[in-house]
């Protein structure tokens, strides 16, 4: 089968990833690099010499069948409008815009132009949150109850965006896909300890119409780096620890259970402690499995799992989290 020819617009801490990716999959030609820096040009074009190396963006979408743009998040939606315009099927890193103005305006280009988007939100294709996914949809949980997430570190200081812009685009994915359904309110605190407006740790609520509630703890100022969800249900107990090598995925069989008869209150409920299993999780590679599918998506073969909408209900939400931070935690609606 003819591969399809990618091209990718930024090749800086993560579009190097994606370039390492696209080069060594089968199913795509690495044909373009477009970077403003010099000596990444350089540096790429030594690695990949069989590829166009350029400053030029028009230049880069020249020959691509298929586009990722993984540049800063101001010049997203600008890039995926250049795109689509051209008709190239394109991938737009998180966030997938600044705003939902500009959220909207990809969207509505992409279905004027029938031209197919894929959003970057990496963790929908993490195999431990498929599987996770897989147990919610089957009922093994029983009832979810609520969920919480921690994504900090101490790591890279970004002048340009907070850490709920930073970071929150993947929690915030991972409970919509996990869910299945979108939140009504939000609300959240944060503090800008070490640059003055902005926040290097936010925590983030989100209320559900089903009585979910999900919890996000997103921080660069913090002692270790923690990838980690939990997700409580009626009948089992998940927790996804992504900084474990092999055991990913822990089931705990623990829960609170209502006889259905019973002589006292104390009676009325009973804690179950049963066993601990950890599924076996293919060791897949969650940029790889979303490249794979990007391109089926720009053959036609497959629709977008994340696609232009998704992107716009996830900046809903980090936009109505903003404007909670901005007004000390009050509750906004989505």
């Amino acid at each position: 089968m003819k591969r399809v020819k990618v091209t990718v617009l930024g090749a800086g801490n993560w579009g190097r990833n994606h370039v390492r990716t696209l080069a060594a999959l089968p199913e795509a030609e690495l044909v373009g690099i477009c970077d403003p820096d010099a000596s990444v040009r350089r540096a790429m074009a030594g690695s990949y010499p069989g590829a166009a190396v350029t400053a030029s963006v028009d230049e880069a979408l020249e020959p691509a069948e298929a586009v990722v743009v993984a540049t800063p998040a101001a010049s997203h939606a600008a890039l995926a409008l250049q795109a689509i315009e051209r008709g190239i099927p394109v991938l737009v890193e998180k966030p997938f815009a600044l705003s939902t103005e500009e959220a909207n305006a990809v969207a509505d280009a992409a279905v004027s132009k029938g031209v197919p988007v894929v959003v970057g939100h990496l963790l929908v294709f993490h195999p431990a949150v498929e599987r996770l996914k897989a147990m919610i949809g089957a009922g093994e949980l029983g009832e979810v109850f609520y969920l919480y997430s921690q994504r900090v570190n101490l790591g890279q200081i970004r002048p340009d965006e907070n850490a709920l812009w930073s970071f929150g685009p993947h929690d915030i994915s991972v409970a919509l896909d996990l869910l299945g359904e979108q939140p009504v309110r939000v609300s959240a605190h944060g503090r800008s300890y070490l640059q003055p407006g902005i926040e290097d740790v936010v925590f983030m609520i989100m209320e559900f119409a089903s009585g979910v509630m999900a919890h996000v703890q997103m921080s660069w100022l913090d002692p270790r780096k923690e990838r980690r969800l939990t997700v409580v249900g009626s009948k089992r107990m998940v927790v996804l620890d992504d900084m474990e090598p092999r055991e990913k995925l822990r089931v705990y069989d623990k829960g609170v259970d209502k006889p259905p008869e019973y002589a006292s209150y104390g009676e009325s409920l009973a804690v179950r402690e049963g066993d601990i299993t950890i599924p076996r999780i293919p060791n897949v590679e969650p940029l790889s499995a979303e490249l794979r599918h990007f391109v089926r998506v720009a053959r036609g073969e497959e629709a977008p799992r994340v696609g232009a909408a998704d992107g716009v209900l996830v900046i809903r939400i980090l936009e109505a989290a903003s404007e909670s931070l901005a007004s000390h935690g009050a509750s906004v609606e989505v």
